[in-house]
């Protein structure tokens, strides 16, 4: 017999992020609402409140769902752990879907709530991975203490979006281990940065 009530937790979440995730493919960003991605998935607009604060917050969680969990935290090396986590991100921005966000950002208002949704869930959310990152390479002495990290991890995320956004090169692989590659030559100058 099938359980009364609401759906767990993160299974309502799978099913919100799974709607939404389809209403963006078929219909765009201006068909995405709450109350669209409740009527589709069946699950409670209260509940989806709970989750994201508005229906921008919603889109990129679902754009990027899949590479949340990428982040290679338990990594026993920083050069490895961070050309895969870089590798994610930049795979998820040259997609459709990452391109899309980009044509939204381009035209959106600093302030609006896809801008500060896009800030939040995805730009803060990544630099928060390669902060700990970094964290648990300085824990095992791996990398000297950077005097100022919040520095270093602007100029390991900023090629990533500048690209995004100005399109003038692709995002790939490559460039992603490039950017790695770069930022662990700036954090242990006088050794041999391992492949």
């Amino acid at each position: 017999m099938k359980a009364r009530g609401r759906p767990p937790s993160e299974e309502a979440k799978r099913k919100a992020l799974r709607a939404a995730y389809e209403i963006l493919m078929s219909e765009g960003f201006g068909r995405l609402t709450i109350e669209a991605v409740s009527l589709r998935s069946g699950v409670g607009k209260p509940t989806i409140y709970r989750n994201w604060a508005n229906a921008s917050e919603l889109a990129m969680a679902a754009l990027f769902a899949d590479t949340q969990d990428d982040a290679p935290a338990a990594a026993p090396r920083l050069g490895p752990a961070l050309r895969a986590h870089l590798r994610a991100l930049v795979t998820a921005f040259a997609t459709t879907r990452g391109r899309q966000i980009a044509m939204a950002l381009a035209a959106a208002d600093p302030e609006s709530e896809m801008t500060k949704a896009f800030r939040n869930r995805i730009l803060l959310s990544s630099r928060e991975v390669g902060r700990s990152l970094l964290q648990s390479a300085q824990d095992r002495a791996e990398i000297e203490p950077p005097e100022t990290i919040d520095l270093i991890l602007d100029m390991i995320y900023a090629p990533i979006f500048y690209r995004l956004l100005i399109g003038h090169l692709p995002l790939d692989s490559d460039f992603a281990d490039g950017i790695a590659d770069q930022a662990m030559k700036l954090m242990t100058p006088s050794r041999q940065v391992e492949p």
